[in-house]
């Protein structure tokens, strides 16, 4: 498959491409998995399969990463645990339900806030077509994050 219709496959431009070829990366995995799986199987089984088709690509990668949270500078028991992290600073929280809400967007905000990394992906397997949400951290408000792309 050539370069230019991986672009077209995965919705995003060349100019997006070469701005961020990591988070293209990801998609194109998540987009393989989907193709082949479509929708219907549990969270687990696109995980699975996730990690497989990444590592396929060796696209490097960690799954279940535990993200410490802290608390008016204690940090707390509990963690939350990122689906995927690739890269060492992209975080991947992957999702096999109806719709994306802002409830889904505000858990990877919170995993992006936390960890200190930039970039978050936010895929949903449920869908006829791939949904996905990729999230920016910006560094000049503490907790501000702005959706750079969405795709479906």
């Amino acid at each position: 498959m050539t370069q230019m219709s991986q672009i077209a496959q995965t919705g995003m431009t060349a100019a997006e491409v070469k701005r961020d070829p990591r988070t293209y990366s990801i998609i194109g995995a998540a987009m393989e998995v989907h193709r082949l799986l479509g929708c219907g199987f549990l969270e687990a089984v696109y995980q699975e399969a996730f990690d497989v088709e990444l590592t396929l690509r060796d696209i490097p990668h960690e799954r279940e990463v535990e993200l410490p949270v802290s608390y008016k500078g204690q940090r707390l028991a509990t963690s939350y645990k990122a689906d995927f992290v690739c890269y060492d600073n992209v975080i991947v929280e992957l999702k096999a339900i109806a719709k994306l809400t802002k409830v889904e967007e505000a858990q990877v905000i919170n995993h992006l806030n936390v960890s200190g990394l930039e970039v978050g992906l936010l895929p949903n397997f449920a869908t006829e077509r791939l949904e996905y949400r990729r999230f920016a951290l910006t560094k000049s408000a503490s907790s501000a994050t702005s959706v750079v792309d969405s795709g479906s």
